[in-house]
């Protein structure tokens, strides 16, 4: 076990809160140890440390940088952890269940009530001998170019996560934030063809984000849409930029995107009132947002922000034997009025082998 996640190891033993993460493409983890287990809000976008927000936006945690030991490790390219292939097996009832859901959202789709909604579903895997180094550089290893966390507060748990999705990035007083929808498997060919469905659910995305920068920014640019790989799975993807005008607007902009129609839906208010209502559980951390609050622990720079949509992610609770683990994996997609019910529960299969790939 290396020095840093030895010291998380006691950390987390002794129910002290900390965040550790490697950014996409990078050869450092940055951990962040809080010195107690006070529970610290986010007021102002002038405190600094690592923020960990929920779904519905009520619940935002931050790691202090001023009450923390803040440590940065390089990646230890030799450090390698053989994962079990656990096989997807097709549970009728879940399957059921979620399909009807789905289907509950088309209809209502179908009456106009929104346009685009996104239908999550969570489910629980047992693990023998969890360990966190272990898990953490599973991820490392499986998902370059995610961003891949470890979050722990003993008023919120342990989750875990490799996100393909940045939620919004920002350099003084330039901004920058994805738009990303569509799933399929990455075909061995390395062809990706996308169909209507997808195009036009991404391009939902990509026009609600536009239109909420409007008020607060200037020189919008926006990409063309492109594939973007995240481990076995394939999205859409825009890259957006702009000039903030006023960097005290920051709180206003983060509100009016999240979350953003890839993890919620449009119009927004509307889609996440029908996803509280129906999907029968709640969604805590998922789809929230996480990452660097107003500075780079790299460069310890000011001003920096570097948050991540809460996507690829699990909660895991240690059982009371001590070396069994459940993960909760929470897994999702966006519902137009062209989906197929069958297929969007295909699609969350999928997805859930990002996470059971490294347990």
């Amino acid at each position: 076990m290396s020095e840093l996640f030895n010291k998380i190891k006691v950390q987390f033993e002794n129910n002290l809160p900390f965040a550790v993460y490697c950014k996409p493409s990078s050869n450092r983890i940055i951990a962040l140890l809080q010195h107690d287990n006070s529970y610290q809000k986010v007021s102002k976008t002038n405190t600094s440390g690592f923020i960990f927000t929920s779904f519905d936006g009520k619940s935002s945690c931050l790691i202090p940088k001023n009450n923390s030991n803040i440590i940065v490790e390089i990646v230890d390219d030799s450090t390698f952890f053989l994962q079990k292939n656990r096989r997807n097996e097709i549970d009728d009832e879940v399957k059921n269940k979620y399909e009807n859901l789905i289907q509950k959202g088309i209809d209502a789709i179908n009456n106009n009530e929104f346009e685009k909604v996104v239908l999550s579903r969570k489910e629980k895997v047992a693990i023998r001998k969890f360990d966190i180094e272990t898990t953490f550089y599973n991820l490392i290893q499986n998902y370059e170019t995610a961003f891949k966390y470890c979050f722990y507060h003993p008023e919120i748990g342990l989750w875990m996560g490799a996100s393909p999705e940045q939620f919004l990035k920002v350099d003084n007083d330039v901004i920058k934030t994805v738009a990303l929808a569509g799933t399929q498997l990455f075909p061995e060919n390395n062809k990706v063809s996308w169909k209507t469905k997808e195009t036009q659910e991404q391009q939902i995305v990509t026009d609600f984000i536009v239109k909420s920068l409007q008020k607060y920014v200037t020189n919008v640019s926006v990409s063309s849409p492109f594939t973007q790989r995240a481990g076995n799975l394939a999205h859409i993807k825009t890259d957006i930029e702009a000039k903030i005008t006023n960097i005290f607007d920051l709180d206003k902009i983060i509100e009016s995107l999240h979350p953003t129609p890839a993890v919620c839906g449009f119009p927004k208010e509307i889609a996440k009132k029908f996803i509280i209502e129906n999907e029968g559980y709640d969604r805590e951390f998922y789809t929230g947002f996480m990452g660097e609050w107003n500075k780079n622990f790299l460069t310890w720079e000011d001003l920096k922000f570097d948050l991540f949509v809460n996507l690829r992610c699990m909660k895991i609770e240690l059982l009371p034997n001590g070396e069994m683990a459940e993960a909760t994996l929470f897994i999702g997609g966006g519902i137009t009025k062209d989906s197929i019910p069958e297929n969007e529960y295909l699609e969350t299969v999928n997805k859930s082998m990002t996470m059971k790939k490294v347990l």
